[in-house]
């Protein structure tokens, strides 16, 4: 597969009162052409900075960038042509109805007409296309966003948190449109803190965290090379976890940590090995339950946001920020 987007070495530093930040130490990034590819991080990681940096908005102190083959930012007017792209929130003319708004961006644009009902479909706005911006929800907005990114049919489609301010229904439709949009070779990062999403409609992942990549590839090989979870086992009430524990520990267990009412022991080949050295106690399993790794469990162990015991959590989005539109969607 040809490489739509390469980074390699990017760093980015900030200097205050307090010295030296760095927002990007050598980061690389690879997103091959007509994936759907998660860029993944927490808050303060360096996400943003490098979305913004790779659309020439932010100078870097250093690294190598190319899109569709060209380094940018030298060459960025000559592939800006067929990046869209949302980044941070949108700003749209609150008065000004979708309609207007697309066809304004799109003759600035030198994008025919015809595209904007088009995209005004593709992002379900269609029977909203006359009302006004200030009369739209945070999740409209981010469905308008999303439309003006896509007004120059892009080859490449960078999303900042799409998904931002969708009820359920609105994020199924942002996914099926996400993998419509590739199956017809369109390629699409996406940077998102819905991390089932993620798993669900993503062909790879690169995972940021300090500025640095800490693991990439298709979501199955980040999977398999970063398993955190295990197996859940439960004993007969009133049994002392802390001492079972140590039991299994003695007996060769890797990883074994006790919660509140049951254990987590990973890296254990054969479950069966638990029941085995337990009834040699005559401690005896009530549950013996495999917990499947997930993109979630993985990212919380490898950006250290969460501590980790295997038990799959969720992330709460309601205090994320807000994804948005930057001027490439125009």
């Amino acid at each position: 597969m040809t490489a739509v987007l390469e980074i390699e070495g990017l760093q980015k530093t900030y200097r205050s009162r307090k010295g030296v930040r760095r927002a990007l130490d050598g980061f690389d990034m690879v997103v091959e052409s007509g994936q759907v590819h998660g860029f993944l991080g927490p808050n303060g990681s360096g996400k943003t900075t490098t979305l913004r940096t790779l659309l020439g908005l932010i100078k870097p102190n250093g690294g190598r960038m190319t899109i569709l083959g060209r380094e940018v930012p030298e060459h960025l007017p000559a592939v800006a042509g067929q990046v869209g792209a949302i980044v941070e929130s949108p700003q749209f003319f609150l008065p000004f109805t979708a309609w207007d708004t697309l066809s304004l961006l799109a003759d600035a644009g030198g994008v025919p007409r015809p595209r904007v009902p088009e995209v005004l479909e593709l992002v379900g706005l269609r029977d909203r296309a006359k009302d006004r911006v200030k009369t739209f929800s945070l999740g409209m907005k981010q469905r308008l966003a999303v439309a003006s990114a896509l007004l120059k049919n892009p080859k490449l489609l960078i999303l900042d948190e799409p998904a931002n301010g969708l009820d359920p229904g609105g994020i199924r439709e942002m996914r099926s449109l996400m993998r419509t949009l590739s199956e017809a070779g369109m390629t699409v990062v996406v940077s998102s803190h819905i991390l089932g999403e993620i798993q669900l409609i993503c062909d790879s992942v690169t995972i940021i965290s300090a500025g640095r990549r800490v693991a990439a590839g298709s979501v199955a090989s980040v999977l398999s090379h970063n398993r955190s979870a295990g197996v859940r086992v439960r004993v007969e009430p009133g049994v002392d976890l802390v001492a079972v524990a140590e039991v299994l520990r003695s007996a060769g267990a890797p990883q074994v940590t006790a919660a509140d009412d049951h254990l987590m022991v990973g890296g254990v080949d054969r479950p069966a090995w638990i029941t085995w050295v337990l009834a040699q106690h005559e401690v005896w399993v009530s549950e013996l339950a495999p917990v499947a790794v997930d993109l979630e469990s993985v990212f919380l162990e490898l950006t250290g946001t969460a501590p980790v015991d295997g038990v799959n959590r969720q992330v709460d989005e309601s205090a994320a920020a807000t994804g948005g539109a930057g001027g490439w969607g125009q």
